[in-house]
């Protein structure tokens, strides 16, 4: 990573730092410039396997940047200063106002775009806000990009002989990504779903995809007022979702984050199931119908040892990658794998989509539940997890882990006490200043004791 870009694009507290104003519209001068000097930059390698998921159709957008954003208060204010310094660097803007994340990467394809900016912190509290970029393809961008990108913005690309085009304002057209996902569904009569949209880009469209396609909905937490994006509810508290799921007596729930590229979903009787058995389900369903090249599903290192082992018994084989749904979906592409993810719910069907999305992972799920017509509790148990335990610890600062002399003797004496019968992660977050600590094993105790020990050890030491 740059100084500029972490793990998920440029993040920080809103009008501070790379997001004060000033910088705003210089990355957006510098992105600018290099779009309209080296456009190819931005271009992902594919495979001859992934191109048609990938294919750009001709529409209102070529040449032009697309810019959509979540609906925090700060959102507006980035997305002046992203036009102006598109501008300044020769480049117009098309606007797609508040959008999930990846109807971005769906209508960049859809609609011809030279690239695509999506305003918004993910999972992040309203505060907080970011800019990732969007390659023409739906991809995430290279990091030959991302580098060429940080150094124009530290040069402070001058602005162009020429100004960019005004923006054009397409927002009412936003349902041609719903029409995409209608495409992608299957029939849902009969199904009673409750969809939690985090006050956030999926509120005004979660509800309207599933009654398209004829599922019974009840929608909460979705009045996003700028401020409440991801307040108490959402993809990090799903114990929200699991109360109206058995108030609704519904079949199946889903909650998104903040942008709804991830999605954790409740069964009807409340129990959460996440990344992890959205990969197990979705893996050995793709396996049945001879439909997962390679017999590979692509995970990261938080990937729960349950998760490899139910795979192994259906003769599908786990690929780990570094943290980030950016290293699954580099691997997917090296290994030619279509579908992969992370336990945190970023899940990616390289079938459909080059980007993971909360509203494609709840199609594909939910479509697996209505073909097998057995209870959400019953298609789960095909996942038995070993226990496991996340603890984040604040940081105020991120050296090697390797030179934190306490925390390092703290993990060689949890890893001991575990005999081999477990594992333990200890790593910094990308876009927060956390040390996440995560310990699993046979022995639930043992394991809650170990992470325990290991975070006093960070926290004592970094805090």
């Amino acid at each position: 990573m740059g100084e500029l870009f972490g793990t998920d694009g440029v993040r920080a507290r809103a009008g501070e730092g790379p997001l004060a104003p000033a910088e705003v519209r210089r990355l957006a001068r510098a992105a600018g410039s290099l779009l309209r000097e080296e456009p190819k930059t931005y271009a992902v390698r594919i495979p001859a396997a992934f191109r048609k998921i990938a294919k750009a159709s001709k529409g209102p957008g070529a040449g032009r940047v697309l810019i959509g954003r979540d609906p925090r208060a700060s959102g507006p204010d980035i997305e002046r200063e992203l036009v102006a310094g598109f501008a300044e660097a020769g480049v117009g803007a098309i606007l797609a106002g508040v959008i999930p994340t990846p109807g971005v990467a769906t209508l960049v394809r859809r609609w011809g775009c030279a690239l695509g900016v999506v305003i918004s912190a993910s999972h992040n509290p309203a505060e907080d806000n970011g800019i990732k970029l969007v390659s023409p393809q739906g991809f995430k961008i290279p990091d030959g990009a991302e580098d060429a990108v940080e150094r124009r913005h530290a040069a402070n690309a001058p602005p162009a002989k020429r100004k960019g085009a005004a923006p054009k304002d397409l927002s009412k057209r936003a349902g041609d990504y719903l029409d995409f996902l209608e495409g992608i569904g299957r029939p849902m009569k009969g199904l009673r779903i409750v969809a939690d949209c985090a006050h956030g880009a999926a509120s005004a469209f979660a509800g309207p995809l599933l009654r398209r396609l004829g599922a019974t909905s009840t929608v909460i937490h979705a009045s996003p007022d700028g401020r409440n994006i991801n307040a108490g509810c959402g993809a990090l508290h799903p114990e929200k979702l699991a109360e109206a799921v058995r108030r609704e007596k519904a079949d199946a729930g889903v909650a998104f984050d903040g942008d709804a590229d991830r999605a954790i979903f409740v069964d009807e009787k409340g129990e959460v199931r996440d990344g992890d058995h959205v990969l197990a389900l979705c893996g050995a369903h793709l396996h049945e119908k001879k439909a997962l090249p390679g017999d590979v599903v692509v995970s990261t290192v938080m990937a729960n040892l349950g998760l490899e082992h139910a795979l192994a018994k259906r003769g599908i084989s786990l690929k780990r990658t570094k943290v980030g749904d950016k290293f699954a979906a580099e691997e997917m592409l090296k290994s030619g794998a279509v579908l992969g993810g992370e336990q945190s719910g970023h899940v990616l069907f390289f079938d459909a989509a080059p980007a993971g999305d909360g509203m494609l992972t709840m199609l594909r799920v939910l479509g697996v539940l209505a073909e097998r017509g057995e209870p959400f509790s019953k298609a789960a148990a095909i996942l038995t997890k070993y226990p496991q335990v996340l603890l984040n610890v604040k940081v105020a600062r991120k050296p090697p882990l390797e030179e934190t002399v306490g925390v390092r003797v703290a993990i060689a004496a949890a890893e001991n006490a575990l005999r081999g019968k477990g594992r333990i992660l200890v790593r910094y977050s990308g876009t927060e200043t956390l040390c996440r600590v995560m310990v699993e094993g046979a022995d639930g105790a043992l394991v809650d004791r170990a992470a325990r020990e290991v975070a006093d050890a960070v926290k004592k030491e970094l805090a």
